[in-house]
């Protein structure tokens, strides 16, 4: 029988040793790059690779296309929120359908679905039936596959690896997430160029073979890999475990704060690179690559010396990190330093991301795993949209300095209060 989610006390946390938070399983060492020992996890990533490159190509596509068609920012923006908005609505049932389902299969036919939907865009494109009103439906379909595609993946790596190289599949996995950011949507300006819109589209579609040939080709056994849980399962399981555990709920709660005014710094960074830097088009995305190369070198650092890394404490320093880099990048006006500081902001962003996606998931019990990933990523994706407005709030009656030095400053106070925590003492019990 699976552990019940109430079976970690609220104040096991802080009986420990002062901020202690290692991984049990994770005492013996890890080697470097420990998560490509697993066949499985090396196809996984393989596939990854190949289908990330596709969908930042669709990602710049389906923007150019919209702009083609209405010849307004407006109509862009609203695809992207109608594309973000069903993770936003069901990103946490798609947790709990993650913890009820064969991991494996679930990804199949949802990688299935996505190669229908960006096929369907392509055709319509070539065929110039597109309109603004399909490219929304498909987008919004899009989406609300990638609700439930999300926290299976997530939850799926330590299928693969094992809780003690989950660590180096989590940081390995960010690094190709950011490596196809820089690769995707320069290959799909050559391929816009030269050959159409609609080739982007049908070369995401073909790289969703790849993930699916590689889910095909996996072989069992899969490494802690929970049975379905019998009777009624609910989001509300996951909540419980997560408020009615310290290490969980202090994550979440920081990683609510960073969502909201720490990561909305990459929106307004055209603002900035305007406004503050004097830089056009070319400055801003000089200054996006260097977010990129931050947090790709971050996430290849971890993969390399995960063994090495200690998890006690080290999340809050890092939070602590990013948070002071955007509040020292707000008083910046020269392109050359804040290049520097936002790539060294990319750095901890993923450092501060890899811990806590590995914390919470070396700490959920195996059946609620799916659920925890879902919270992640409501919050992590979910919360995106409200973090631009928050901040685009306050860049447009304050500034976007002072909306970087106000984000960046809420999120170091919040996890110096977070680390102080922490390390606070037991309360003595009273006889």
């Amino acid at each position: 029988m699976a552990p019940s989610p109430q079976g970690s006390s609220s104040s096991g946390w802080s009986s420990r040793r002062a901020g202690r938070m290692a991984v049990n399983a994770a005492a013996v060492p890890q080697p470097a790059f420990g998560a490509l020992r697993h066949r499985n996890f090396r196809l996984f990533l393989g596939g990854q690779f190949v289908s990330l490159s596709g969908t930042w190509m669709q990602t710049v596509a389906q923007g150019w296309l919209v702009l083609q068609l209405t010849n307004s920012a407006f109509q862009v923006g609203l695809v992207t929120t109608i594309n973000t908005l069903p993770v936003l609505l069901f990103t946490l049932y798609g947790g709990v359908v993650a913890d009820r389902v064969n991991k494996r299969k679930f990804l199949l036919t949802l990688q299935t679905l996505m190669l229908l939907e960006a096929l369907a865009l392509a055709l319509l494109t070539v065929t110039g039936r597109v309109t603004v009103g399909w490219v929304m439906v498909l987008a919004a379909a899009q989406g609300l596959l990638a609700a439930f595609e999300i926290p299976a993946r997530q939850s799926f790596l330590v299928e693969m690896t094992g809780r003690e190289d989950l660590m180096t599949a989590i940081a390995l996995n960010s690094s190709v997430f950011n490596v196809t950011r820089v690769i995707g949507p320069a290959i799909a300006g050559v391929v816009i160029a030269t050959i159409g819109i609609a080739a982007c589209f049908f070369v995401n579609a073909a790289s969703y073979l790849a993930v699916l040939w590689m889910l095909a080709i996996m072989r069992p056994p899969f490494i802690g890999a929970s049975e379905a849980p019998s009777g009624r399962s609910t989001f509300r399981d996951g909540w419980r475990y997560i408020m009615g555990t310290a290490e969980p709920r202090l994550l979440t709660l920081l990683t609510i704060t960073l969502s909201v005014f720490g990561f909305s710094f990459a929106p307004m960074l055209p603002v900035y690179a305007s406004q503050v830097l004097g830089a056009g088009a070319t400055g801003y995305g000089v200054l996006m690559s260097g977010v990129g190369v931050g947090a790709a070198a971050a996430a290849l650092f971890v993969a390399a010396m995960g063994h090495r890394v200690q998890q006690e404490g080290r999340v809050f320093i890092f939070a602590t990190l990013f948070g002071s880099v955007l509040v020292i990048t707000s008083l910046v006006g020269q392109f050359g330093p804040a290049l520097i500081l936002l790539t060294l902001a990319g750095c901890a962003w993923a450092l501060t991301s890899i811990l806590t996606n590995t914390l919470l998931q070396t700490k959920a019990p195996d059946h609620l795993r799916g659920r925890v990933m879902g919270f992640y990523s409501f919050m992590v994706v979910g919360m995106a949209p409200l973090g631009a407005l928050q901040a685009g709030w306050v860049s447009e009656h304050f500034g976007v300095q002072t909306s970087l030095a106000l984000g960046g400053g809420i999120c170091s106070l919040a996890a110096i209060l977070a680390w102080r925590s922490v390390r606070r003492p037991p309360t003595p019990a009273v006889a």
